[in-house]
């Protein structure tokens, strides 16, 4: 009786072997039936290695680029301090030729004949050089281009418009180099309220 009652087996004896040969078996792992991503094929290689070659190549040639225009630049606007520096010998020479006429007396003429030669020819020389000078009398204030100097009150100019040049203004190659200063013209007062005439009325 004894050997029988050994050999028989109870319900959690029964569960835990169940158990054992489950966690024994081949289960699936998760994942385990995602296959690995393929290799590139050789074709798919030499595109991508061409592609990164050309960027490159693209990317060398703007640098070069940027480098030409720099150096182009630098060699254009090499010459803007002194270009700045003769305008103001050209200002001197444009006032005594101012002077010499308000005040020409007896063999004064040659004088400021030859001074105005001086000039012309500086003048040249600047345009050589692409200095040019910007147009300002009469025209509407550019403050890129025009730097207000005073108000001058004006019953027939347009409030804001130029109406006298005091110094001339320049560029080179097209960029500023010195605003042409000026007088702008502002609305006369009424004699009543002191106000300002709105000529655009």
């Amino acid at each position: 009786m004894s050997d029988e009652k050994d050999e028989m087996e109870t319900p959690e004896a029964a569960n835990d072997d169940d158990e054992t040969i489950r966690d024994d078996g081949n289960a699936p792992e998760d994942g385990a039936d995602e296959a690995p991503p393929a290799e590139p094929t050789p074709d798919e290689i030499i595109a991508e290695l061409k592609d990164q070659l050309l960027r490159s190549l693209a990317e060398t040639e703007n640098v070069r680029r940027r480098a030409e225009r720099d150096v182009a630049d630098a060699r254009r606007f090499a010459a803007t301090g002194f270009a700045r520096d003769v305008l103001t010998v050209a200002d001197n020479l444009q006032r005594a030729i101012d002077t010499a006429k308000a005040n020409a007396e007896g063999d004064a003429t040659a004088v400021i004949e030859g001074v105005e030669l001086t000039l012309r020819q500086l003048e040249q020389m600047l345009e050589k050089h692409e200095v040019q000078e910007i147009e300002a009398l009469g025209l509407k204030l550019d403050p890129n281009l025009h730097q207000a100097m005073v108000q001058i009150e004006d019953g027939e100019a347009e409030p804001g418009t130029i109406i006298q040049v005091m110094a001339a203004g320049y560029t080179i190659h097209g960029r500023l180099l010195r605003p042409a200063m000026v007088a702008v013209a502002k609305a006369p007062k009424t004699a009543d309220t002191g106000q300002n005439i709105d000529t655009e009325a």
